[in-house]
């Protein structure tokens, strides 16, 4: 990805990152202090932690069935830190299998686009 600054999540990681966002239409990468994430309208959607935890934004009733159906967590970027209240952390089984995580990928691409937009610095 050119102009992208460096990521230091694990490679492995990273690849199958970029693959899991390649997959949905509308999601686009972007990097900053070292993490790749994608946005809608300036609304974070997915993110992979320097640790290499990949992370997606769910409403609520369909975060908890994520959590209950895969047994997933909530999103930490960092082991020390709280959980990202609105983002599960997609279990290593799921990475690889892009037929089973596809919908939630597009449910995380509708519900970012229905959050009310942030405003833009530029």
């Amino acid at each position: 990805m050119p102009g992208r600054k460096a990521v230091a999540a694990p490679p492995d990681r990273l690849q199958r990152y970029e693959r899991m966002i390649a997959s949905v239409a509308g999601l686009d990468a972007k990097s900053n202090f070292g993490s790749l994430y994608t946005a809608v309208n300036g609304n974070m959607s997915t993110m992979i932690s320097w640790h290499g935890v990949v992370g997606i934004r769910l409403p609520p009733a369909d975060r908890a069935a994520f959590i209950t159906q895969h047994d997933a967590e909530l999103f930490r970027g960092d082991p020390a830190w709280p959980p990202a209240k609105e983002f599960v952390a997609v279990p290593e089984h799921l990475l690889d299998d892009l037929d089973a995580l596809r919908p939630y990928l597009e449910l995380t691409a509708r519900y970012t686009r229905s959050l009310k937009p942030k405003s833009t610095k530029r």
